[in-house]
C-alpha cells in the first residue's frame, strides 16, 4: 500500500512539474514563488488530474483545456479563485467548488455534464458556460442572481420553464443547438428584464426547432422588447421593434375579432335553442295553466262549501299536503257536507286527477329543460374548444392553425368516408344505435409537430435503417388511426392538449395506468369503448329523472392521426406492452372482437365483418406505438350516434311538439276528460274592483275584522284598495288576476300565507309590514331582478319560511337561487325544495362577499406597473390576476396608503351591486367588474389613471360616471341595458381606442363621432336600424375594426356590407370578416356618388327629424352620380333642388320626389330622365352588381325610345307631376327625343342652353310649357313638329345657333318674346315669316346678317304691328310712325333722311333716336315661379306708352343697331353669376341673350 502511495506521489509530482513547465515556473522554487502566482494555464495534455493546486493559494484564474480530467478537485486551497476554465475534458459532474466562493466566471463547456448542480453557494457568479454537455433540464441556478451571461448551447434542453426567473440580471443567454420547440417556452424569457442578447440559432450550432417556425423573430421581439441582438442580428433599432409590435397588435385584433365571432355564434345557437324551447313549452305551459285554474276553482268551491256548512268529511290535520305544480294551501277549517255525500268525494277525486295530470306536464317541462341544457352544454363546449384553438393560433403566431372543413375541401371527403368506413352498426346494436352523424371535421396544421414527425422519420429512422428496401417503401408503413382519451385515466382534456403538444410519451401513459405506448386503433368501436363504458357507469351512478336520452355518450370527439407503424409485431399473450419486450419494434398490435370487447391473439378471429360496406371488412386492431413522435395528429372529428327510435333523439320534433313516447302526453283528450269530470263548476262573475261590501260578501263575514281567509282567485283585479283594513287576515289567495304590483298589501300583522301566482307582477316593491308572513307563492309572474325582490322580502317579511319563484323571466337565472338564499336566511323551502344547510351557508358567504371592502381589495388586487407581454385576449386585470398572486400578507396589518399602490383590480363574478370604496385607488390602471349586478357607473372619479375598464354583464343603463377618466383607452360594457351612447361622456374620453357595447339596447350611434381616436368598435346585437348611424362613424377616421352583427340594419339594408365598406374605406374588418380589396372596389362602383338622406344630413348638418323641413337643397360639385332619397316621405316639403356640377346621367331617384317644382341639373351628363335600358350581355360583373342595387336607376325605368327614329312618347307614364322649372344646360345633350321630356307634363320653363342639340324635338307632351331656352346649341332649322304642342309658349330663346330659316312657327300663337340673336338669318324675308306670331311683343335678331341691313328695323316694325321691343330697344310710337312714312315715301336705298322734328295733329312728337329699354323687367323674369303660374297671359297686354319719361337723342338707325349689338356682346362677355340665397341657389348660368340691357333685372333666386 505504501508503495502504491509512493508511486501516486511520484506521479503527482510529475504532473506538477508539467504544470510548472507549461506556465514557465521553476518546480524547485515553487514552494517560495507559488504564493505569488495568480493565473495558471494548461492546454491539451500533461495534466490528467487536478493536483498541486494547493501550492498556489492566491490563484485567481485557472484554465485547463483538452485534458482527461473527470472530476474537479484540489481547489479547496484556492479561496480567491475568480475564473475557472475546465473545458474539452471528461467532466461528468459539477463538484468540488464549494470553497471557491469568490468565483465570478465558470467555463465548463465541451464536457459530459448531465445536470446543473452544486452552484447554490456561488452567489457572485456572473458568467457560466455549460454548452456542449448533456444537460436536459435547466435548474440549480436559483441563487445566482448576479449571473449576467449563461451559455447552455448544444445540450438536450426541451423546456425552459420558470427556472431562469430568479436570474433577473441575466443579459446574455445562449440556448442554440437544443431541442426547444414551443413559442410558449420562449415567452417565459420575457421575465428577464435585463436580457440584451439571445441566441437560439448560432451558426456554430444547429438551430432549435422553434427557430424554423414562422414569425419566430416577431414573437421573440414582441415579448422581449429590450433585446439588442437576436442570434446574429442587431435588433436594437426602433423600427424593428415597432414593426414587431404592429404585427402582433394586428394579430391580436384579428383573433379578438375571431373569438367574438365564435361567441356570437354561440349566442345565435342559444337564441335558436331558446326559441325551440319556448315552442316546446307552449303546450305544457298552456295545459298547466288550464289545469291549475280548474284546480284552484275546485279549492275555492270546497272552501266555500266548508265555510257555509261548517263540516267536512275529509280534513288535513297536519297542514296542507305537499304542493304539486299549481296547488296552494287550503283553509284549515273543516266542514260538514252531509247534505250531499257524493259532492265532496267528486271534488276530491277531480282534484286528485288534476294533480296527476299536473305531475305529468311538470315532468314534460323538466324534460324540455333537460334537453335544452344538454344541447346548450354541447354548444358551449364547441365554443370553448374553438376559442381555445383560436388562442392557440394566436399564441403560436399562426404555427398552429385549425381549419374547419366543408364538402368542397379536397381533404374533407376522404376523412369523412374514413370514419364512416370504420363504423359498424352491429357493434352498437345493444345500444340501439344505427349510424353516426358527422357534425364537424377540423384539420390540424401544427408546423412544429409536423417538422418533428418528418425529422424523426427521415433523418433518424430511415437513415439508420440497414435495409434499403425498407427505406424505399416506408410509406406503406404509414396509416391513419383513431384516438379517444380515456376519461377515467386522463386528468386533462386531451382534445385540447394533443393538437398543441402532441401525444404523451410512453412513460407518461404508463404512469396513467395504461400500456407503455400510445394507444390507437383502426376501429371506431374499439377506440370508443373506454369512453362509452365510463360514461355509462357515471350515468348509472347519478341517474336523474330529468335525463331522457338513453345514450348519454351520444356526442363524441375522435382524433385521426397519421402514424408510422414501422416494424410491427403482434402482442404475445400475457406480455405487457413495453419497449423492453419488443426491442426491434416500432409498434405492436392485437386483434379485438368488438362485439364482446375482448382481445384475441393472432391465431384467433382476425376480423370482424360489418354492415356498412366493403371498407368495414378490415381486421380491427388495437395498436401501440412506442415513440410518440411518430404519431402526428391531423384531424378532429365531432360526431353523434343515431338511434333507431326517433322519439329518443335529443333534438325534438318541433312539428309534433313531442319529446317522448309517453301516451299520456300525446293524448290531448286526457286533459279534457279530467276537466269534464263531475262536478262541473259554473263560471263565476269576475270582479274588476274591490270595496267593503264586496269583501264582506266574498268572505261571508259581517265586519272586515272577522275575515281571516280571503280567496280572490280567478278575477280581473289589479288593485286591492281595501285589503289593508283586514287586520285579522291570515290567508290570502289572489292567483289568476291582473296584478303588476303588491303595494296594497302592507301593514298586515297577521298575514301568514299569500298566493300571488299567475299574475303579471314585475316587482315586489311596495310590499311592507308582513312580519308573520311564512309562505309566499310567486310562480308564473314577470319578476326579473332577484336581488331587488329578495331585499324587499328580507326587510318586510323577515320570518318567511317558504318561497316559490319558479317560472319567472329572471335576469341571470343561474344566480337566482344563491341570491335569494343569501338574503333570506330564514327560508326552509325554496321552489318547493328543502334548503340544505351547506347550500344556505355558501349563499350567505357569497352574499357577504358581494361588497367591495378591504378583504375584497386584498384578495383581488395587484400592484404590477406594466401589462405582461402576453399573446392573450384577456383584459389586463384578468391577465395580471391570473399570472401573479396577491402581494399582500393577509395576516399582517396593512401599512398606511397601501391602497395607493394598487394598479389592478379584478372583481368579476362577485355579485357586486354598487361600486364603492374605490376613492383611495388613485393609481388604479386596470379594472374589471364583469358578471355582477352593478346598475350605475360610480365611485371612479378619483381613479384618474384608469386605462382599461370592463363592466360586462351588469345592469348599467347609462355611461354617466366615466367623464373624468381621460386616460381610458379600453372600455367594455357588453350585456348591459344601455339605450344610447352619451355624446357628452364620450367627448371626455379623448384616448379611447377600444369600445365594446354588444348585447345592449342601443338604437342609435349618435355620439360615437366624438371618439375620434377609436380603432375598434363592437356594437353587435343592439337595435341599430338606420344608415344614418353609419354616417356617424365617418368622423371616426381611425376606425379599422367594426362589428355590427345582430342589428336590424343588416336585414333591413340591401347590400349592407358593401354599403358600410364604401362609407368607411379605412375598415380592415367588418363583422368578423376581413375586408378585401375587391370589396372596396365593388363598393366604390356601386355606391360612389350616391345621394342618400344620410349624405344630405352629413352635408347640411341636419338631424334626422329635420329632413322633413328642407325646402331648398343645393349640393354642387359633390361627384353625385345617382340619387337615392328614400323614403321619399322625408322630403315631402322639398320644392327646389340644385345639383349642378355633378355626374348624373339621369334624374335617377329624383323622379320619386313628390313636390319638387324647380330642378337644376346644369353641368352634368344627363342623357334621359330615366336611364336607357342596357343589355345584360354587355355588362361587366361590377355593372351587373350595380344593376341590382335599388335606386341605381337600372331596373326602374319604363320603356323608352332610344333613338331619333322612335315614335311618339305619348304612351309613357308621366313623371314628376309637380315639376315646373327644369335646368339642363351644359349637359352635352345632342338628342332631345332621348330625354323623354314629354313625360314632364306640368313643365312650364325648360332651359337647355349650352348643349349639342341640332334639332328641336321631343316636346310633344309639354302642353303647359311657357318658356323654352335653347341658346348656344347647333340648331339649323325648325321642323314641322318642333313646337306642335307649344300653344301656350310665351318666351323662346334660340340665341347663338345656326338658324337660316324661320319656318313652322305657326303653333306658337301665344309667343310674346323671341330671341334669335347670333344666328345666320340673312334675308329680311325670313323675318316676314314672323307674322304668324300674332302675340309677339319682343324680338331680338342682333348679330345676324339681316340685322346689318340698314332698313331691317323699320321693316320689322311695320310687319309686326304688336312688337314693343326690338333688339333690346323699345319700339316707340314715333318710330312706328316714321317707319310708316318711310315706307310711304319709298326713298332710294342708301338715301339719308334728315334729322328733324315732325309734328302731326293728334300725334306725339317723333324723336330722331331710339329710346333704350331701362328699368323694365321682362315680366319679372321667373319671379314667383314657385308660388303661381309663370308669365300670366295678361302680363303682356298692350299699354299706352308715356314717352315723356324718355329723353330725346338723335341717332341714325344704323348707329342704333350697332349700339345694341355692342351692348349685347358686352353683356355676354361680362355676364355675372346669378345671386344665391338659401339652400338652393339659382344656377350659375351665363348671361342669356334675353337680357340685352344692363338695366334688365336678373331672374330672382329660386
Amino acid at each position: 500500500m505504501m508503495q502504491s502511495e509512493r508511486q501516486k506521489h511520484r506521479g503527482d509530482e510529475e504532473v506538477v512539474k508539467e504544470l510548472c513547465m507549461a506556465n514557465g515556473l521553476s518546480y524547485e522554487k515553487i514552494a517560495q514563488d507559488g504564493s505569488t502566482i495568480t493565473s495558471l494555464e494548461v492546454f491539451f495534455s500533461g495534466y490528467p488530474r487536478m493536483v498541486g493546486l494547493s501550492l498556489f493559494p492566491r490563484l485567481c484564474q485557472l484554465t485547463i483545456v483538452g485534458q482527461n480530467i473527470r472530476r474537479i478537485q484540489g481547489l479547496e486551497c484556492c479561496p480567491l479563485l475568480q475564473e475557472l476554465w475546465v473545458v474539452e475534458c471528461q467532466l461528468t459532474r459539477i463538484f468540488g467548488l464549494q470553497n471557491c466562493l469568490q468565483l465570478q466566471k465558470l467555463y465548463l463547456y465541451d464536457n459530459q455534464i448531465s445536470e446543473i448542480e452544486n452552484l447554490d453557494l456561488h452567489i457572485n457568479l456572473q458568467v457560466l458556460w455549460l454548452n456542449n454537455n448533456c444537460i436536459t433540464h435547466i435548474k440549480g441556478l436559483t441563487n445566482l442572481q448576479k449571473l449576467k451571461e449563461l451559455n447552455l448551447a448544444d445540450n438536450n434542453i426541451e423546456k425552459i420553464g420558470h427556472s431562469l426567473d430568479p436570474n433577473v440580471n441575466l443579459q446574455n443567454l445562449n440556448l442554440s443547438g437544443n431541442n426547444i420547440r414551443s413559442f410558449k417556452e420562449l415567452t417565459l424569457l420575457a421575465h428577464l428584464p435585463n436580457l440584451k442578447e439571445l441566441r437560439l440559432k448560432d451558426p456554430q450550432s444547429t438551430p432549435n426547432p422553434v427557430c424554423l417556425l414562422c414569425n419566430y423573430a416577431t414573437h421573440v421581439l414582441y415579448h422581449m422588447p429590450g433585446l439588442q441582438r437576436l442570434d446574429t442580428y442587431d435588433v436594437s433599432s426602433k423600427q424593428v421593434k415597432e414593426a414587431s409590435e404592429a404585427t402582433v397588435t394586428k394579430k391580436m385584433m384579428y383573433y379578438n375579432m375571431r373569438v367574438r365571432t365564435t361567441q356570437r355564434n354561440l349566442a345565435k345557437t342559444q337564441a335558436s335553442l331558446m326559441l325551440q324551447k319556448k315552442t316546446l313549452l307552449q303546450l305544457p305551459e298552456q295545459c298547466i295553466r288550464t289545469l291549475n285554474h280548474a284546480l284552484k276553482n275546485l279549492e275555492y268551491e270546497l272552501s266555500e262549501a266548508q265555510t257555509s256548512h261548517r263540516k267536512s268529511a275529509r280534513t288535513w290535520a297536519d297542514g296542507p299536503p305537499p304542493q304539486i305544480e299549481g296547488s296552494v294551501e287550503s283553509s284549515d277549517t273543516s266542514a260538514d257536507m252531509s247534505h250531499d255525500p257524493t259532492l265532496e268525494h267528486q271534488i276530491f277525486s277531480k282534484m286528485d286527477a288534476l294533480k296527476e295530470r299536473l305531475k305529468r306536464w311538470s315532468r314534460r317541462l323538466e324534460e324540455v329543460e333537460a334537453w335544452y341544457e344538454q344541447e346548450l352544454s354541447q354548444a358551449i363546449y364547441k365554443k370553448e374548444c374553438m376559442v381555445h384553438f383560436l388562442l392557440m393560433e394566436l399564441e403560436t403566431v399562426g404555427n398552429i392553425r385549425f381549419e374547419e372543413g366543408c364538402s368542397t375541401d379536397p381533404w374533407f371527403t376522404p376523412c369523412y368516408d374514413l370514419l364512416l368506413s370504420r363504423f359498424s352498426a352491429t357493434e352498437y346494436k345493444v345500444h340501439g344505435i344505427t349510424g353516426i352523424k358527422i357534425n364537424r371535421i377540423i384539420r390540424i396544421h401544427n408546423r412544429a409537430l409536423r417538422l418533428r414527425f418528418e425529422d424523426k422519420l427521415t433523418h433518424n429512422l430511415l437513415a439508420n435503417e440497414e435495409s434499403a428496401m425498407f427505406s424505399q417503401n416506408y410509406k406503406r408503413c404509414l396509416e391513419y388511426l383513431f384516438y379517444v382519451a380515456d376519461p377515467e385515466r386522463s386528468s386533462e382534456n386531451e382534445i385540447l392538449y394533443i393538437p398543441e403538444e402532441g401525444f404523451k410519451t410512453a412513460e407518461k401513459y404508463k404512469a396513467m395506468g395504461r400500456e407503455s405506448a400510445v394507444p390507437l386503433s383502426n376501429s371506431l368501436s374499439v377506440t370508443e369503448q373506454p369512453r362509452i363504458e365510463y360514461v355509462l357507469r357515471q350515468a348509472s351512478q347519478r341517474y336523474s329523472k330529468q335525463s331522457r336520452d338513453s345514450i348519454p355518450f351520444r356526442h363524441g370527439h375522435i382524433i385521426v392521426s397519421k402514424v408510422f407503424l414501422g416494424h410491427s409485431f403482434a402482442i404475445q399473450q400475457g406480455e405487457p406492452v413495453d419497449r423492453d419486450n419488443y426491442p426491434k419494434a416500432h409498434s405492436v398490435y392485437r386483434y379485438v372482437n368488438p362485439k364482446y370487447g375482448t382481445m384475441v391473439n393472432e391465431d384467433g378471429p382476425r376480423s370482424s365483418k360489418t354492415q356498412c360496406g366493403p371498407e368495414c371488412s378490415l381486421r380491427q386492431r388495437q395498436w401501440f406505438v412506442f415513440d410518440h413522435e411518430l404519431v402526428l395528429p391531423e384531424y378532429i372529428i365531432e360526431f353523434e350516434y343515431i338511434t333507431q327510435d326517433q322519439a329518443q333523439p335529443v333534438l325534438p320534433d318541433l312539428s309534433s311538439g313531442t319529446l317522448t313516447s309517453d301516451p299520456h302526453l300525446h293524448d290531448d283528450n286526457l286533459d279534457k276528460d279530467v276537466l269534464n269530470m263531475e262536478p262541473m263548476l259554473k263560471p263565476r262573475p269576475k270582479m274588476l274592483s274591490l270595496d267593503e261590501k264586496t269583501l264582506l260578501n266574498v268572505a261571508r263575514a259581517n265586519v272586515l275584522s272577522q275575515i281571516t281567509v280571503l280567496n280572490l282567485h280567478g278575477n280581473s283585479l289589479n288593485k286591492l284598495k281595501e285589503i289593508s283594513r283586514l287586520t285579522a287576515l291570515r290567508h290570502l289567495t289572489i292567483s289568476f288576476n291582473q296584478f303588476t304590483h303588491l303595494d296594497d298589501i302592507m301593514h298586515m300583522p297577521n298575514l301568514e300565507f299569500v298566493d300571488a301566482s299567475y299574475n303579471h307582477l314585475v316587482t315586489l316593491d311596495g310590499l311592507k309590514g308582513l312580519g308573520r308572513l311564512k309562505q309566499l307563492d310567486l310562480r308564473w309572474n314577470k319578476l326579473t331582478k332577484a336581488r331587488d325582490e329578495a331585499t324587499v322580502l328580507r326587510k318586510h317579511a323577515p320570518n318567511l319560511l317558504k318561497l316559490d319563484t319558479r317560472h319567472n323571466p329572471w335576469h341571470r337565472p343561474e344566480t337566482v337561487k344563491m341570491t335569494i338564499l343569501g338574503r333570506l336566511m330564514s327560508l326552509t323551502h325554496l321552489d318547493d325544495v328543502l334548503v340544505a344547510e351547506e347550500e344556505a351557508a355558501a349563499a350567505v358567504q357569497m352574499a357577504a362577499g358581494s361588497r367591495i371592502n378591504q378583504g375584497a381589495l386584498l384578495v383581488h388586487s395587484r400592484t404590477d406597473s406594466e401589462r405582461p407581454r402576453s399573446l392573450s385576449l384577456l383584459s389586463t386585470a384578468q391577465l395580471l390576476c391570473q399570472l401573479s398572486s396577491a402581494p399582500w400578507d393577509l395576516n399582517r396589518e396593512m401599512a398606511p396608503g397601501w391602497t395607493a399602490t394598487i394598479t389592478t383590480l379584478n372583481l368579476d363574478s362577485q355579485n357586486i351591486s354598487k361600486l364603492t370604496n374605490l376613492d383611495k385607488l388613485v393609481n388604479l390602471r386596470w379594472a374589471s367588474f364583469n358578471d355582477n349586478e352593478i346598475c350605475k357607473v360610480e365611485g371612479l372619479d378619483n381613479c384618474l389613471h384608469l386605462e382599461e375598464l370592463s363592466l360586462n354583464n351588469n345592469c348599467i343603463r347609462t355611461l354617466d360616471g366615466l367623464s373624468k377618466l381621460h386616460c381610458l383607452h379600453k372600455l367594455s360594457v357588453n350585456g348591459n341595458q344601455l339605450s344610447c351612447l352619451d355624446a357628452s361622456v364620450l367627448d371626455q374620453l379623448p384616448n379611447l381606442h377600444f369600445l365594446s357595447v354588444e348585447n345592449n339596447c342601443i338604437g342609435s350611434m349618435h355620439g360615437i363621432q366624438r371618439v375620434r381616436s377609436l380603432l375598434e368598435l363592437y356594437i353587435g346585437s343592439n337595435h341599430i336600424s338606420t344608415t344614418r348611424d353609419i354616417y356617424y362613424l365617418k368622423g371616426v377616421t381611425n376606425l379599422i375594426i367594426l362589428d355590427l352583427y345582430g342589428n336590424p340594419l343588416l336585414e333591413k339594408l340591401e347590400f349592407y356590407r358593401m354599403y358600410v365598406v364604401f362609407q368607411l374605406p379605412s375598415l380592415k374588418a367588418l363583422d368578423g370578416i376581413a375586408v378585401e380589396v375587391t370589396e372596396c372596389e365593388n363598393a366604390k362602383d356601386v355606391f360612389g356618388g350616391r345621394l342618400t338622406p344620410d349624405m344630405v344630413a352629413e352635408k347640411l348638418g341636419y338631424s334626422n327629424c329635420s329632413l322633413t323641413d328642407i325646402k331648398d337643397l343645393t349640393l354642387q360639385s359633390c361627384s353625385i352620380r345617382m340619387v337615392d332619397l328614400v323614403p321619399v316621405d322625408l322630403f315631402h316639403n322639398l320644392c327646389s333642388v340644385n345639383l349642378e356640377h355633378n355626374n348624373l346621367t339621369s334624374f335617377s331617384g329624383l323622379v320619386y320626389l313628390p313636390n319638387v317644382k324647380a330642378l337644376c341639373l346644369n353641368y352634368n351628363h344627363i342623357e334621359s330622365i330615366l336611364p336607357r335600358q342596357r343589355a345584360q350581355a354587355h355588362l361587366t360583373n361590377r355593372q351587373i352588381l350595380h344593376h341590382k342595387v335599388n335606386s341605381s336607376g337600372y331596373g326602374q325605368q319604363c320603356p323608352s325610345k332610344g333613338n331619333r327614329e322612335a315614335g311618339p312618347t305619348d304612351n309613357l307614364e308621366p313623371l314628376m307631376g309637380s315639376l315646373e322649372v327644369l335646368h339642363l344646360s351644359h349637359n352635352g345633350i345632342s338628342n332631345m327625343a332621348n330625354l323623354q321630356l314629354s313625360r314632364l307634363t306640368n313643365l312650364k320653363a325648360l332651359f337647355l342652353q349650352g348643349n349639342e342639340i341640332s334639332q328641336v324635338e321631343g316636346l310633344e307632351g309639354l302642353y303647359r310649357l311657357r318658356e323654352l331656352v335653347l341658346d348656344r346649341n347647333r340648331i339649323k332649322a325648325l321642323s314641322e313638329n318642333s313646337f306642335i304642342a307649344q300653344t301656350v309658349l310665351v318666351e323662346l330663346h334660340l340665341v347663338e345657333n345656326r338658324i337660316r330659316e324661320l319656318n313652322h312657327l305657326e303653333p306658337l300663337t301665344e309667343l310674346r318674346k323671341l330671341f334669335l340673336g347670333m344666328n345666320k338669318l340673312q334675308d329680311i324675308s325670313e323675318l316676314d315669316k314672323l307674322e304668324v306670331l300674332p302675340s309677339l311683343t319682343e324680338l331680338s335678331v342682333v348679330s345676324n346678317p339681316v340685322a346689318r341691313r340698314s332698313l331691317h328695323r323699320p321693316a320689322v316694325v311695320l310687319r309686326l304691328s304688336r312688337l314693343q321691343v326690338l333688339d333690346g330697344v323699345v319700339v316707340t310710337l314715333e318710330e312706328r310712325t316714321r317707319a310708316e312714312l318711310l315706307c310711304t315715301d319709298a326713298p332710294c336705298p342708301g338715301a339719308s333722311v334728315p334729322s328733324m322734328d315732325i309734328n302731326l295733329p293728334g300725334l306725339l312728337p317723333l324723336v330722331s333716336r331710339n329710346t333704350p329699354l331701362r328699368g323694365m323687367g321682362l315680366a319679372g323674369g321667373l319671379q314667383h315661379f314657385l308660388g303661381h303660374d309663370i308669365l300670366p297671359c295678361n302680363m303682356y297686354e298692350a299699354q299706352p306708352h308715356d314717352t315723356s319719361k324718355h329723353k330725346k337723342h338723335k341717332h341714325s338707325s344704323a348707329a342704333r343697331s350697332g349700339q345694341a349689338e355692342i351692348a349685347f356682346r358686352h353683356i355676354r362677355r361680362t355676364g355675372s353669376s346669378l345671386p344665391t340665397t338659401g339652400l338652393l341657389t339659382y344656377p350659375n348660368l351665363e348671361q342669356d341673350s334675353r337680357f340685352l340691357n344692363a338695366g334688365v333685372p336678373k331672374p330672382p333666386p329660386m
